[in-house]
């Protein structure tokens, strides 16, 4: 086979692969991102988080009730952070002009900061009190999962 055939049919396999791998890559499902999570996937994405830290921690049915909590008040902090509008739109909005808008970066970053303020003590109670119902070799699984960087429990 001639050399330049070769290399013509070789660059346009690479590219097709070069593309493909892109397309497949930039392929987003919009059903589940965290901002317009259903009260229903919520649900069942809680109970599988419930299901498998308590396997890993070994929780009896109280200590699972306050994982529950913590959830429910991340979901909370989560929706507290996301109402109003979009905030990719927003921060889009911030260089739209000729200008950086200096005052509506300021609002922005205001009432994201005040909206996790006026949720934190319900989190920090609900963090607290699952943390305080484990048992020493619990709470050191916790520490030693922490220590390794969220790597070790199955990911």
């Amino acid at each position: 086979m001639k050399t330049w055939l070769k290399r013509t049919l070789i660059g346009m396999f690479g590219a097709t692969v070069l593309f493909g791998g892109l397309a497949a890559c930039s392929h987003r499902y919009h059903g589940y991102g965290w901002q317009d999570t259903s009260d229903e996937d919520a649900a069942q994405h809680k109970a599988r988080m419930v299901d498998r830290i308590g396997s890993r921690l070994d929780l009896d049915e109280a200590q699972k009730a306050k994982l529950g909590a913590v959830a429910d008040q991340l979901r909370a902090q989560r929706q507290a952070l996301t109402a109003g509008s979009d905030p990719r739109t927003e921060v889009q909005s911030l260089v739209a002009g000729n200008t950086f808008d200096r005052a509506k970066a300021k609002a922005f970053i205001d009432a994201k900061t005040g909206a996790i303020q006026a949720k934190s003590p319900e989190l920090i109670a609900a963090v607290g009190d699952f943390y305080d119902s484990l048992r020493p070799d619990q709470q050191q699984k916790v520490r030693d999962y922490m220590t390794r960087g969220g790597h070790g429990w199955g990911h």
